[in-house]
Formats: structure tokens, C-alpha cells, sequence
């Protein structure tokens, strides 16, 4: 089998080397789609500068996520009969077994598609850690939960890894199987789907660096359907009420230490996938 990782990257790219080096040797081959917000930025040139050949590159109106979700169904479509991780910059699977193994299962059973849900990772008392390529994002993260959901209401269902002819929805929340993303379709019983039971991926999520809070912020002022800016307002408001910091002692949000990268690590990780699934 064939495993292959895609990625589309924006105006931050903060995260991508730390996320390269997270996914090279699960795959066999990286696909980065450079999201240019204008033909004057530099996103290009500084991805470049890291030794990275873009396979892609677009001029597109900035934050707009519907567009991105195409690119990332556009290139997995070329090689429809691959497995393929998706994955923004900033997410970083981790699997309850081998990659390769949860494929081989899919295989043997007719499945087409693995889904997972965040884990929002956040530094020392809720703080948004600096980043530099040079940073280790598992020690300066060192915290865990769920607490973008309560404070936005932004989706935490992820559909990560799938054959290169199953579409994901807007956000990469949910497969398409023919004309119904398997939500509305079929909910969690869907017959393609990896069930749930046998594993349910990890989606840490390190958005939530230095850089963020001025992104939410831009983000949220735009009035534009497709960045979902009114998520973004929410959560900017929530931050500026706790002075930019995560209430890491509020119990909806789950927060705990993660040590290692071990899935079973983050001890709250079962209860929370039965709350993401129910979403």
C-alpha cells in the first residue's frame, strides 16, 4: 500500500517543520500546497528557505477555509486509489497503532476512511508558547484538552486519513461518500468508516502558539461566511475575558499534562471521544 501526507499552507508556517519532521517517516510521500493571501507575501520564499518543493501553489483570498478543503480534495484525487494522511500544519496525528496497520485492517474490511477528533495542546498555565524551528513543541506544550469546542463551538470531529477517492467536507470534518458527507448520511455507523471502538485518532492540535491570538483576531473581523469569523469571535472574546490565557482549572475543558507521545497518555482521551462523536 501506498500512504502519502498533504498539507495546504497559509500566511503561518510556524508549525510545518515541526510537522514534517512528525510525519516523514509514517509516508511515503508529502504534498505541500502553498496558499499565497496575495502575490507580495513572502509564504512562498520562506518555505522555500526550509528546503521545501511546493507541488502547489495558489493566489486565493486569505482564511478562506472552503477553498483550502477543495485543494486538499483536488490533490488526493490525482492518486484516488492511494491512502492519504490529511493534515493542516499545525495538527499532528497521533494513532492508537500503526498507521500502516489501521490501513491494512481497512483493507481486509472494505473501510475508506479513519476519523479522529482535537486534543488542543496549550503551554505552562494556559499560555501560548513562541515557536521557532528550533523549538521542542512537545515540551513547551505540555498541556492537553478540549477547549476550543466550548469556547467557539468550532467542530472538533477530524477525518484524517482516507483513500484518495473519499472528498472530505469543509474544515476536514467529515468524508464524502457520493453525493453525503457521512454525517448527515449515516452518522458514526457508517460502513466505511474505521469504527470507532477499534480507535479514534489524536488530532493534537498546536495552533495555539504566540502568533494565534492575532489571527483570531483578524480572522474574526472579516464578516466572510467561509473563514467562519463569528467561531473566531467567540473564542477571542473568551480570551480577552481570561487576559489571554486558557483557564486550564475549567473542568469542561478536560486540561491534563501529556508526557510522552504515547496514545495512551492524555488518561481522559475515552471519555472525550464519546463527547466529539456526539457533536
Amino acid at each position: 500500500m501506498k500512504l502519502n501526507l498533504v498539507t495546504v499552507v497559509g500566511n503561518n508556517i510556524t508549525m510545518l517543520p515541526h510537522m514534517i519532521k512528525h510525519y516523514q517517516n509514517m509516508v511515503d510521500e508529502i504534498y505541500v500546497v502553498v496558499y499565497r493571501q496575495d502575490e507580495n507575501d513572502t509564504i512562498l520564499s520562506d518555505i522555500e528557505e526550509l528546503g521545501i518543493k511546493p507541488y502547489k501553489v495558489v493566489v486565493e483570498p486569505k482564511y478562506n477555509w472552503e477553498r483550502v478543503t477543495e485543494l486538499y480534495n483536488e490533490v488526493k484525487q490525482t492518486k484516488p486509489n492511494d491512502w492519504w494522511i490529511v493534515s493542516d500544519d499545525d495538527e499532528f496525528h497521533i494513532y492508537p497503532k500503526p498507521i500502516k496497520e489501521m490501513i491494512g485492517e481497512c483493507e481486509e474490511n472494505g473501510w475508506d476512511f479513519i476519523t479522529g477528533g482535537f486534543l488542543d495542546r496549550i503551554g505552562k498555565a494556559g499560555t501560548f508558547p513562541i515557536v521557532t524551528n528550533e523549538t521542542n513543541i512537545w515540551e513547551e506544550f505540555p498541556l492537553g484538552g478540549f477547549f476550543r469546542y466550548p469556547m467557539s463551538g468550532a467542530m472538533p470531529n477530524k477525518c484524517c486519513v482516507m483513500k484518495g477517492s473519499v472528498d472530505v467536507t469543509p474544515g476536514q470534518h467529515f468524508a464524502v461518500i457520493g453525493d453525503t458527507d457521512t454525517w448527515r448520511e449515516r452518522g458514526w455507523n457508517h460502513p466505511k468508516r474505521y469504527p470507532i471502538e477499534k480507535g479514534f485518532i489524536q488530532v493534537h492540535h498546536f495552533k495555539w502558539d504566540s502568533t494565534c491570538i492575532e489571527r483570531i483576531k483578524e480572522v474574526s473581523k472579516t464578516k466572510k461566511d467561509y473563514t467562519y469569523w463569528k467561531e473566531y469571535r467567540e473564542m477571542y472574546i473568551r480570551l480577552k475575558r481570561n487576559k489571554f490565557l486558557v483557564d486550564i482549572n475549567e473542568k469542561d475543558y478536560y486540561i491534563d499534562s501529556i508526557d510522552t507521545y504515547d496514545y495512551s497518555d492524555y488518561k481522559h482521551w475515552s471519555e472525550l471521544t464519546q463527547k466529539i462523536v456526539e457533536i
